[in-house]
């Protein structure tokens, strides 16, 4: 491919709800574009995006993939991103990294959940941006309803370009709303001009209405023009749209047909016409050896900088960064500095990626996008630039994962290999957590969602040949006392020669502090037990804590006091000491009315106002206590819950269900609360073979 000049690319992610359109939008895009013979189908698993086996088999975008498509003398980085919320941290990556954005809505689905959250993103980062609606072809499609939707939504910035002409129920033209002229596709898919339909007029003086009120709320002298009646342009309604597409406050509706390729031309040409170069972008970091702003502002004559936006491992392909130049020009063979790990990296070649094909260049200019392959310590969202003049960009925020399951290697000795692969898996994927949770005897994996963790499990199997096995993760019960007891244990032993003898006097009560396993104090007087054991009488209840005598939890919030005891000169020993009190603790922890604890987290809901009252029924059948509830932005409300974790499982799923994907949560640790009678019964049961292991031991 050829080197492109920084005024002469466009960085353009696609956003839309799951199943609208955006990969076949790419294939289309390519096969007007020539770089494919045929067009591909997601259905048959064969498109430039969709790669990856897991995608290939789900019938869906999994990762953010890089389609640079050439268009006249200008080059369109597109990346087309999953559409499922288990993907999100894909999508956030992708969005960092373009300087414009398409939301593809399905003309048959309408706007969903997912075309909202497209559209807060582009708010989040100040994308401009464009509306493709697709499936045109199909005869129930309404554009107009979107454009109705869109508009409710947002108001007066929604400006629709084009209309659709059907015939007979097929999709055979679209009306031109800046030129009003009608347009339809000859047998060779080409434009060509026709009569335009009576029935399209109507709608015609409508969105033209609508577009020109867009046009005249871009300044105060369209608007007084506006009101008189006056009539603008073409020039002049391009012109306002070239400024005003570029910073947002307009919006084009444009449509077509993924399938028949319909629609394309006029959409690629519309992104070099009306999207913004990079050098028309702003772009700042830190120059952390001045510590003073640096102005990349996609800057071909600054000295280079780049930023790591993703970064992909594959056992086929390899290692490969994928980075937008913020700066400069990036050559083969540059030395870039990355000031986080304070290493220096060999960029080596330099490569354009289409999909999972890679295409070598000799340089990237300045707001261009390519990948660097087989860096060392560089991961994604590090900054790269020079030695003599380091540069730090500010990092993506990417979303935290909330959903865990429990894994188990399905085969013996997989355990290293499973390591190895899930650590290439966490550098890929920043939403995906491995964490070892050796209170609980457990490995954890945390994810967006369920799905996202199956799909996790499945790639392990797939891609590198190691099997894990996904369950229920445990619950970190604690298990505390409620009342004083007073103990006395005698350990004597006797086998030969030197026996064994240790007795303590000891009580056991609530310490009142439930953060700290246990309080130890001794009190005796007269020397009944030497100081050297009280260390070995410590070690016992430290050991026993560890596993408490109800249901084999550890123990949280006991005060042990020892005041009395006896010893023998000869058969007394740190080891008899220790033992009495294990037992002392054994026998008196049970006599102190004990109960079992659950950890409470603190959970946060983000949802819309209008389904608040579902979310709050169903955290009441979850034992959760709502707190608050507080208006967000965008008419969303955040409700604040106590709720046991043994009832968050789950509940991501149900959650996306009453809400329709929109509701979010995120939770942390408050505090240990006594469990219900039913469910620590339930708990002391199922835990019953482990109190038993504990005793034969």
């Amino acid at each position: 491919m050829n080197v492109y000049t920084t005024d002469k690319i466009r960085n353009v992610v696609l956003l839309g709800h799951g199943g609208c359109g955006k990969t076949s939008l790419v294939e289309a895009m390519a096969y007007l574009a020539g770089l494919t013979t045929r067009m591909g189908k997601v259905a048959d698993g064969n498109t430039i995006s969709d790669f990856d086996e897991e995608e290939i088999t789900r019938k869906f975008s999994i990762h953010t993939s890089l389609i640079p498509i050439p268009w006249k003398d200008t080059k369109i980085n597109i990346l087309d991103t999953p559409g499922y919320f288990d993907f999100v941290g894909e999508t956030e990556e992708a969005v960092s990294a373009a300087d414009a954005a398409i939301i593809v809505v399905s003309g048959k689905a309408g706007v969903e959940t997912g075309t909202k959250k497209a559209w807060e993103l582009c708010e989040k980062y100040h994308l401009p941006r464009m509306v493709f609606v697709t499936e045109m072809d199909i005869d129930n499609a309404s554009f107009r309803q979107v454009v109705t939707d869109l508009q409710e939504l947002y108001g007066k910035k929604i400006a629709p370009f084009h209309l659709p002409i059907r015939e007979n129920g097929e999709f055979i033209g679209y009306v031109n709303v800046v030129q009003q002229k009608a347009k339809r596709w000859n047998a060779k898919g080409e434009v060509e001009h026709f009569e335009m339909p009576e029935y399209s007029k109507e709608n015609l003086g409508i969105c033209r209405d609508v577009l020109l009120e867009s046009v005249a709320e871009t300044s105060e002298e369209f608007m007084d023009r506006y009101f008189e009646g006056d009539e603008f342009s073409e020039d002049e309604i391009r012109q306002a749209l070239r400024v005003n597409v570029g910073d947002g406050s307009m919006v084009p509706v444009m449509m077509g047909s993924n399938l028949m390729a319909r629609g394309m031309y006029t959409l690629m040409t519309d992104i070099v016409k009306y999207f913004p170069s990079p050098d028309k972008r702003t772009c700042t970091g830190i120059n952390v050896k001045s510590n003073e702003v640096f102005q990349a502002d996609y800057d071909f004559s600054k000295s280079k900088s780049a930023y790591v936006f993703k970064t992909i491992v594959d056992p086929f392909i390899g290692k490969y960064s994928l980075i937008k130049v913020n700066s400069g020009v990036i050559k083969t063979d540059d030395l870039l500095y990355n000031y986080h790990r304070d290493f220096e990296e060999k960029a080596g070649r330099i490569y354009i990626m289409r999909g999972n094909k890679v295409e070598e260049v000799p340089e990237l200019h300045a707001g261009d996008i390519g990948a660097l392959a087989k860096l060392q310590k560089t991961v994604t969202t590090d900054s790269l630039s020079t030695r003599a003049n380091p540069v730090a960009y500010l990092r993506t925020a990417i979303s935290r994962p909330y959903v865990n399951l429990r894994y188990k290697a399905r085969n013996k000795g997989d355990e290293d290999k499973i390591s190895q692969a899930i650590q290439k898996l966490l550098q890929e994927d920043l939403t995906l957590a491995n964490i070892n949770d050796s209170e609980n005897g457990q490995t954890l994996l945390y994810g967006m969602g369920e799905q996202h963790l199956e799909i996790v499990a499945s790639t392990l199997l797939n891609k590198y040949k190691v099997a894990i096995d996904l369950m229920r993760p445990r619950v970190a019960f604690r298990e505390t006392l409620r009342k004083k007891v007073d103990v006395e244990y005698k350990y004597k032993k006797q086998s030969g020669g030197h026996g064994q003898y240790g007795h303590v006097k000891m009580t056991f009560e609530p310490s009142g502090d439930l953060d700290t396993p246990y309080v130890f104090e001794q009190c005796v007087v007269g020397g009944a037990v030497p100081k050297n054991f009280f260390p070995a009488v410590e070690k016992g209840i430290m050991e026993s804590v560890k596993k408490g005598p109800l249901a084999a939890y550890p123990v949280t919030g006991v005060k042990a006091v020892l005041y009395d005891g006896s010893y023998h000169p000869v058969d007394s020993s740190e080891m008899a000491f220790k033992t009495a009190a294990m037992q002392a603790f054994r026998k008196g922890f049970m006599d102190a009315s004990p109960v079992l604890l659950e950890p409470i987290a603190s959970l946060k809901v983000v949802v819309p106002e209008n389904y608040t009252g579902d979310i709050m029924g169903d955290l009441n059948k979850r034992r959760g206590r709502v707190m608050g509830m507080v208006p967000t932005e965008n008419g969303y409300q955040e409700i604040t819950a106590d709720i046991p974790y043994l009832e968050l499982y789950g509940y991501n799923t149900r959650l996306r269900s009453m809400t329709s994907g929109s509701g979010t949560f995120s939770y942390e640790f408050a505090r240990y609360e006594q469990a219900p009678d039913e469910i620590a019964k339930q708990q002391i049961e199922e835990r019953a073979s482990k109190l038993v292991d504990m005793e034969e031991t």
